[in-house]
């Protein structure tokens, strides 16, 4: 029987479960099994949880459905556990390196104790010193093992279940489980305070608390708080079954409705439709519960206990409203440029919304491109009552193809349809100034898959840190979304760190991937002409990425010498990142220069194989199931100055070249096309052409514009079934 069994519930932190249970995994003492709940076998934090367990065989995952909640997900754990003592861990917080030691050191000095109950650290999700809110909780009781009467103010109410460390057997005597409801952790530390009869305290933080910038579920508004008074009165009920006497039963009534009067108190949890209901469940609870000889506090919450026993919801209320300051609503301002035209967005934002209007952008406005062009077509198709407006740059009107209304961005009407619009869809971020209107929509599609560090993850890497600029201004952008699309569930959850915030993801897939399934050869053959590419030719997409630690682009690779000595039939399709898109094509010879082509997607489907550093046009180009070569001459200078996400060269989508030699090599001799290059790239596919099956456009339109429920919307397609766009070349196809 191991010493310990760490439960961690995972359910909608599947981003962050691989810190949670390194964290365990890495600790000092090795005698515990760890017990990461997933929601289904196929839910994203499994994949984490499988990973992991094929790695060290003390993990060992078990499923709760989504349904049951996080007491489900604790009981199922529970059930699993075969450890002596049981630890909780939420699958976004870490154990303090050394925990388990500390925790097996205190009980060998205690003795046998039903429960230990432990420090914790609030850690701010970004900025801010972090908090230990237990200390003060636990600071008066005794330094031994004690009884709950020699120190009745310890409870477990006022301390979450990952504060404490429960004896199993104590937990299974007496049939102890979380009871279900948001508020479980009350009526779990209130039934173990009940039962307990050897209690001890470890002054000492064991877990380390991440806060989420969107804030904990218990602060959200609704009906749901209610539960709180189920969990006290499911406590209070059986304190009077048990006769506690008045030394125990007055402290633990005190902290049960702390807990209750800070929920009446609250402006932002209880709208006011329930608030009234809320406080008189409350005051017959109080006053059908209070312990005999009950004394209420004194001071402010004394006054609160008073008017709650009295039933006193008016002068509670005024009580409240009495200090409130008006300027906690006050609006911000927004900030587009020139006086004239803030006042004009002023009263714009004034009129109703207009339920028929969608805007779009992409890349800053830079054309009509990727996901939100997709999703823009797509709609004309199957919404057309809604009039969409795309915005673009100044100077890149000739971007936008005939018959798609668009705006220029800083002009009047752009701040117009940008005020009015009932759906806003970009792939990089509207502007700051740009207000999220109630009953607006705003969708953000990204425009790749990251291997690079993404969002409030550049933090650490003083290069793009500085380029990013304020994270404070980004995060302030994601609070305008309300979903956020995924190409695959490596995107979800890198898109759960680097961008926090309380928007849906929509793993539907990429938009823009939709035509690498729905092109015909025709439309190949189309491309390759418009394009200049000599009929037979082979066509090597080469698109290296942006480098952060250098000014202006460099090809990194001599493209005429790699064309001669890679073989006299290739040819060089060159597409720099779109920072350096100057709307010109170059190029001589064996080299075209395709940066300044209005489609991305189109070079894909030109190129027979593609050549690439770090691009996220990888991610894209593997839905073509065509060769795919890594040129990684910098991949240890990259990762340092920029962060990845994953080892690229542990899983790459074909065979790595480090230098030109070994670059022209493999296309000379024929390997970048062979069978091993095309098991790489099949197992890169399984991974990162998870949702792109060409219906992702149809979806997002079906999903948001249309509103249709998410169970009507048709299921990602298996990868074994989707047929790519053919190749000019069948000798490149696996």
């Amino acid at each position: 029987m191991p010493r310990f069994s760490i439960i961690v519930p995972s359910h909608g932190v599947a981003g962050r479960l691989s810190q949670a249970l390194d964290s365990v995994l890495a600790q000092s003492f090795g005698d515990f099994e760890l017990i990461p709940v997933c929601d289904a076998p196929d839910a994203p934090a499994a994949a984490v949880a499988a990973g992991h367990a094929a790695r060290d065989p003390r993990v060992a995952p078990v499923h709760s459905p989504p349904s049951a909640g996080l007491a489900g997900a604790r009981n199922a754990g529970l059930r699993a556990a075969t450890g002596a003592y049981v630890l909780f861990l939420d699958g976004d917080d870490t154990l303090a390196p050394g925990a388990l030691t500390a925790v097996d050191a205190r009980l060998a000095e205690t003795g046998e104790v039903d429960v230990l109950y432990t420090e914790h650290e609030r850690v701010p999700w970004w900025e801010g010193e972090p908090a230990n809110p237990a200390a003060p909780l636990l600071a008066g009781a005794p330094e031994g093992a004690f009884a709950p009467a020699e120190a009745p103010q310890v409870t477990g109410v006022r301390l979450p279940a990952w504060s404490a460390v429960h004896r199993r057997a104590f937990l299974t005597g007496h049939t102890l489980a979380f009871p279900a409801g948001l508020h479980t952790d009350v009526g779990f530390g209130g039934l173990v305070t009940l039962r307990a009869e050897r209690i001890a305290v470890l002054r000492r933080v064991v877990v380390r608390h991440l806060l989420r910038r969107q804030g904990s579920r218990l602060n959200l508004p609704g009906g749901h708080h209610a539960d709180l008074l189920d969990q006290t009165e499911l406590v209070l009920t059986q304190a009077a079954g048990l006769a506690l006497p008045a030394g125990r039963s007055g402290p633990l009534f005190e902290q049960l409705f702390a807990a209750v009067l800070k929920t009446a108190a609250h402006p932002a949890r209880l709208p006011g439709s329930l608030r009234r209901a809320f406080f008189r469940r409350a005051s017959r609870l109080y006053r059908g519960h209070r312990p005999a000889g009950f004394r209420a506090p004194g001071g402010k919450p004394g006054v609160q206990h008073r008017l709650l026993a009295a039933g006193a919801y008016s002068a509670f209320r005024a009580l409240l409203g009495a200090n409130r300051a008006a300027s906690a609503a006050a609006r911000r301002v927004p900030r587009p440029r020139g006086l004239r035209t803030r006042l004009y967005y002023r009263i714009q934002l004034r009129r109703r919304i207009d339920p028929r209007l969608a805007v779009y952008c992409a890349y800053w406005g830079r054309g009509y491109a990727c996901n939100p062009a997709a999703i823009h077509a797509k709609a004309a198709e199957l919404a057309p009552h809604i009039r969409s407006v795309f915005l673009v740059e100044p100077g890149r009107a000739h971007a936008v193809p005939d018959g798609v209304d668009h705006a220029v961005l800083g002009s009047r009407r752009s701040w117009q349809v940008l005020a009015r619009a009932k759906y806003l869809v970009n792939n990089a971020n509207f502007a700051e100034g740009v207000v999220k209107r109630e009953g607006s929509v705003h969708v953000q599609t990204q425009h790749g898959t990251p291997l690079k560090k993404m969002g409030v993850d550049q933090s650490t890497y003083p290069v793009v840190a500085a380029a990013t600029g304020s994270f404070t201004k980004l995060l302030g952008r994601v609070d305008r979304w309300d979903h956020n699309l995924s190409s695959n569930a490596h995107s979800t959850q890198v898109w759960e760190r680097a961008f926090p915030g309380a928007y849906e993801h929509l793993e539907y897939g990429y938009p823009r991937n939709d035509v690498f399934y729905t092109a015909t050869a025709d439309d190949v053959a189309r491309v390759r002409r418009e394009l200049g590419v000599p009929e037979g030719s082979t066509a090597v997409l080469y698109a290296p990425t942006h480098r952060d630690y250098r000014t202006g682009f460099e090809t990194g690779l001599d493209l005429e010498a790699f064309c001669e000595a890679a073989g006299e039939d290739v040819v060089v399709l060159l597409r720099a990142h779109y920072f350096y898109d100057r709307g010109t094509r170059r190029g001589t010879g064996r080299i075209l220069d395709v940066t300044g082509h209005h489609s991305a997607e189109d070079v894909c489907l030109a190129a027979d194989a593609l050549v690439t550093d770090y691009s996220s046009i990888m991610f894209d180009y593997a839905n073509l199931d065509r060769p795919i070569v890594v040129y990684a001459d910098d991949w240890d200078v990259y990762t340092e100055t920029r962060g990845v996400c994953f080892d690229l060269m542990a899983a790459p989508p074909g065979p790595v070249a480090r230098t030109p030699e070994e670059l022209a090599r493999v296309f000379r001799d024929g390997s970048y096309a062979d069978g091993a290059s095309a098991a790489l790239r099949a197992a890169f596919r399984a991974r990162f052409c998870q949702f792109d099956d060409g219906r992702a456009a149809e979806r997002v339109v079906r999903r948001v514009l249309l509103g249709e429920p998410p169970e009507a919307i048709a299921p990602v397609r298996p990868l074994a079934e989707r047929v790519p766009a053919p190749a000019a070349s069948p000798l490149v196809r696996s």
